[in-house]
C-alpha cells in the first residue's frame, strides 16, 4: 500500500501542474498614423516602469469605493512591463519608420535616442475609462536630439466589461502614448 501511494504522489503533483483554465490577454498597441519629420532613426525603448499592481500578472480594475480588484481568472499573456515595452516599440516602428527596439539595444551602433517610460497609473476605472498616466523621458547618448521629460495623462474608453475590454482599452492607450512620444520627438 505504501509503495502504491509513493508511486501515485508524483502523478498527483503532475496533475496539479497541468494547464490552467485562466484566460490570458495580449498587450498590444493599436495601429496609428505615421508621423513625419522625426529626427531620430533609431530608438531604444527601455523597460517600462510600472506600479506593483500593474506589474502583476493579474488584470485589475477599479471597484466600488476605489479599490482595485483582479478580474476573476484573467491574466496578461506576458509580463506587463515587457509587454508594454514591446507594444511601444512596435507602435513607434509603425508610426515613425525609425528602428525602435526594446533594451538591450541589439545593434553595434548605439541608438539615436532612448525612451524611458514611467507609469504612475494603469487600470480600468469604475467610470468606464482606462487611465494610463506617468511621464516619459527622451535622452540622446550622442547628443543628436534635444533631451526632455514630459508627462502624459491618457484616458481611453473601456468599451464593455471584463478583461477583454480592459485589454482593448490598454491597447488604445498605448497607441496614444506612442503617438504622443513620436510627436514630441
Amino acid at each position: 500500500m505504501l509503495k502504491a501511494l509513493t508511486l501515485m504522489a508524483p502523478l498527483a503533483l503532475l496533475a496539479a501542474c497541468g494547464p490552467s483554465n485562466e484566460a490570458r490577454y495580449l498587450i498590444s498597441a493599436a495601429p496609428g498614423e505615421k508621423v513625419a519629420n522625426l529626427r531620430s532613426r533609431t530608438i531604444e525603448v527601455r523597460l517600462v516602469s510600472l506600479p506593483s499592481y500593474a506589474a502583476a500578472s493579474e488584470i485589475v480594475a477599479e471597484g466600488d469605493g476605489g479599490a482595485l480588484f483582479a478580474l476573476g481568472g484573467a491574466q496578461w499573456a506576458d509580463d506587463p512591463a515587457r509587454g508594454m515595452t514591446a507594444a511601444l516599440a512596435r507602435g513607434l516602428n509603425q508610426r515613425t519608420g525609425a528602428a525602435a527596439a526594446m533594451e538591450p539595444w541589439p545593434l553595434n551602433t548605439g541608438p539615436d535616442v532612448r525612451l524611458d517610460v514611467r507609469v504612475d497609473q494603469a487600470y480600468a476605472r469604475a467610470d468606464g475609462v482606462f487611465a494610463l498616466t506617468g511621464q516619459f523621458a527622451v535622452s540622446s547618448p550622442e547628443g543628436t536630439v534635444r533631451e526632455f521629460v514630459k508627462p502624459f495623462d491618457i484616458l481611453a474608453p473601456v468599451n464593455g466589461t471584463g478583461p477583454a475590454a480592459a485589454a482593448d482599452a490598454l491597447s488604445r492607450a498605448l497607441a496614444e502614448l506612442a503617438r504622443q512620444v513620436s510627436q514630441a520627438m
